[in-house]
């Protein structure tokens, strides 16, 4: 796919990563940075649209340079992240506001390649080691995304969504699909702690692109007067005025889940994912120098 030299490279969105980060408060998850770059820059929307490649990932391109870029930041030692998906800047380094990306990449690069050499080193007919450094966006996304957008059909992908919906605490969970019914796939009820309920109809949409306000503008239309809040599932992304409507001053309320959020939903909740924990063995030698 060509891509418009209007796009700022993965090391040109490192300062702007860095000071969304700072707006957040030091913190932020990987939407929350990604839509913050998007209000700090100036980039034309059909840009910041623009997929990286819908065949494998529901990521837009500025997604994935922005994935390189907290992948060089946290090679340099300035940004950490946690198993939940949350980014910060390292606190011992939270007065840094910009750094000189060119640095950045000559350092990591260096440290990749001494590290490659050492693995050579120790193991050279068993290692590939001609290899880029890797970012966040593993395989097992590529594989899901491909089988929520191809091998699933729209009525399983509802399903899926049921499912989802199930696991985390909806009752009452019915699939509508109705033709015609403004794009509502289904309903339920979200309880909170046992006590507090709210009345929940969603949208469940496979989509290898970015849902737009409008889709958005509908959806809102044929909820209004049937559900407390709206929930909109896709498999792509929404696009910046998409977000802008969902949470609009005095208009019903919509959640917006993503094709990215959607991957991680299901690890967490162990829906057609498994994890492998793979032991580690190490010897300790200052154990055996103390006996």
């Amino acid at each position: 796919m060509k891509r418009n030299s209007q796009m700022p490279k993965y090391h040109e969105l490192m300062n702007p990563l860095l000071e969304a980060l700072h707006e957040l408060g030091g913190s932020g998850s990987i939407e929350e940075i990604a839509q913050k770059v998007a209000e700090l820059s100036d980039l034309p929307e059909d840009l910041l649209n623009m997929p990286h490649n819908p065949e494998k990932s529901s990521q837009t391109e500025i997604e994935y340079r922005l994935a390189w870029a907290r992948t060089y930041l946290k090679k340099y030692g300035l940004l950490e992240n946690s198993d939940r998906g949350i980014w910060l800047i390292v606190p011992e380094k939270s007065d840094i506001k910009s750094v000189d990306p060119q640095e950045v990449v000559k350092t990591v690069r260096a440290e990749h390649k001494k590290q490659k050499q050492a693995v050579e080193k120790d193991h050279p007919p068993e290692y590939d080691t001609d290899v880029e450094i890797p970012d966040e966006t593993e395989s097992w996304r590529s594989m899901l995304h491909h089988i929520l957008i191809h091998d699933l059909s729209p009525d399983a992908f509802e399903r899926l969504s049921k499912r989802i919906l199930r696991e985390s605490g909806f009752i009452q969970v019915e699939v509508t699909g109705r033709s015609g019914d403004g794009g509502i796939d289904g309903k339920g009820i979200m309880r909170l702690s046992g006590f507090l309920s709210f009345h929940v109809i969603f949208q469940c949409k496979k989509y290898q692109g970015s849902v737009t306000a409008s889709d958005i503008r509908d959806f809102r239309g044929a909820m209004i007067g049937r559900a407390d809040k709206g929930l909109f599932i896709t498999t792509g992304t929404f696009t910046r005025d998409a977000i802008r409507e969902a949470t609009r001053d005095g208009a019903p309320p919509i959640d917006l889940v993503a094709g990215d959020q959607l991957a991680d939903k299901l690890k967490e909740l162990g829906l057609g994912i498994k994890k492998e924990m793979v032991e580690k063995i190490s010897v300790d030698t200052e154990w055996f120098k103390s006996i």
